[in-house]
């Protein structure tokens, strides 16, 4: 049986507790024997980290040591997944080790919650993560996110200009940006999943936004998606 570990904590305003819960019987389901921790000494224990095929990580704003950063980046060089969304992925840890396993780094979200779109990746509309998903539309936080080439980008969000050039209230990029929201990388022998959406855990309840999560975490591990039809 494949083992699964679930590593949370951090802040507490993105649920880290409830939103990894969502994801543990179908990580079961998927058999996986799912152990958790909510303490990052974990990742700087090898004789642990060496068994793990899957992590899941939800721990926003936290701080990450440089033994336990190179700890979960050697277990991903050797083979074992990475997976995580929104602030518990990538507004965790100021770490360069971190940062370059994970490839982007939150950095900017328009106050509140917006109204926006997800949308895959022209081209990317058949990878298994995607496959069948289409446009998202969500209520939630909108992040900006710093990301590297290496990032396989399988979907995006776009932020408009608004306002006036120099009146206090204008945004101070003038044209339309897309980010990404959704990409994979490979890192070594291991795999990399990240997705911006999820700051609530109605986010991760939305079928299609839970069917990219379940389906990326599986990618992850090393297996591909393959059961059917996205939740409706």
């Amino acid at each position: 049986m494949r083992r699964a570990l679930v590593v949370r904590g951090g802040w507490d305003g993105h649920d880290p507790v409830a939103a990894t819960d969502r994801f543990r019987p179908f990580l079961a389901d998927s058999g996986f024997r799912v152990e958790v921790s909510d303490d990052l000494a974990v990742y700087a224990d090898p004789d642990r980290m060496a068994t793990v095929d899957l992590v899941v990580q939800c721990w926003s704003m936290g701080k990450i040591t440089p033994g336990q950063a190179e700890g979960l980046a050697a277990a991903v060089r050797r083979g074992a997944g990475l997976a995580g969304w929104h602030g518990g992925i990538v507004a965790a840890f100021d770490s360069e080790p971190y940062l370059h396993l994970t490839g982007g780094r939150f950095v900017h979200h328009p106050s509140g919650l917006v109204e926006h779109e997800l949308a895959v990746v022209p081209g990317r509309e058949h990878h298994p993560i995607m496959a069948g998903i289409g446009t998202v539309r969500l209520d939630t936080e909108k992040y900006w996110v710093l990301t590297d080439p290496l990032c396989d980008v399988l979907g995006t969000v776009t932020f408009q200009p608004a306002g006036d050039p120099g009146q206090p209230d204008a945004t101070p990029w003038r044209r339309e940006v897309t980010v990404p929201a959704v990409w994979t990388r490979q890192w070594g022998a291991g795999r990399v999943f990240v997705s911006t959406v999820g700051h609530r855990v109605a986010d991760l309840d939305l079928p299609a936004v839970r069917t990219i999560t379940e389906r990326g975490l599986r990618w992850a591990a090393g297996s591909e998606y393959a059961h059917g039809h996205p939740r409706t």
